[in-house]
């Protein structure tokens, strides 16, 4: 098994930091905003613990793309600069957990990415099934139901394509899944 390398964390968390400063995102309550990082640092915390409960040959390559994970998608990072600072396997990784911003529908977007995630290394789909465990907490409060029932369902589309590959994650997103009921 490869070692965690904590200089390498820390360099993908300063990166992450530096690109999502400034980022906010709806909590439970109305007008509550959280900072994004907190979202950034959940996702790690969960594939840290996967990775404790069911080890993985590389787990710096899934916590280097747990932190880095949206910054293609919701900054001006780059993959060339991820791939410069991380390597290719960190960029290739976190390139697949992007969505197409060409593709015009969401559904399609999601279809494509979780297409590309099956082509990476387990520890990639890691951070996928731990996106969307961390996202399925209450919903923003100013979600209507049909986008409750749709990010539900979306949940359950990535559990589908992603559950082989680490059944601790995959059993705490379907319970997370289950649980969302709640919010419809």
């Amino acid at each position: 098994m490869s070692q965690w390398s904590p200089d390498r964390l820390q360099k993908a968390w300063r990166f992450a930091a530096r690109y999502h400063e400034g980022q906010t995102y709806g909590g439970a309550n109305e007008g509550e905003r959280i900072d994004y990082l907190v979202h950034i640092g959940s996702v790690a915390m969960e594939v840290a613990w996967g990775l404790t409960v069911l080890p993985l040959p590389n787990p710096d390559l899934a916590i280097q793309c747990a932190l880095l994970h949206d910054t293609l998608e919701d900054t001006a990072a780059t993959y060339d600069q991820l791939r410069t600072e991380f390597g290719a396997e960190v960029a290739d990784g976190v390139q697949a957990l992007t969505k197409n911003s060409q593709i015009p529908n969401k559904a399609e977007q999601m279809a494509d990415s979780l297409r590309r995630i099956q082509t990476q290394p387990y520890e990639v789909w890691l951070v996928k099934l731990a996106d969307r465990i961390t996202n399925l907490q209450a919903p923003p409060y100013y979600w209507d139901r049909a986008k409750i029932g749709a990010y539900r369902a979306e949940g359950q589309q990535i559990y589908d394509a992603l559950h082989p590959a680490h059944a601790p994650l995959a059993a705490r997103l379907a319970a997370k899944i289950d649980q969302y009921q709640q919010f419809l």
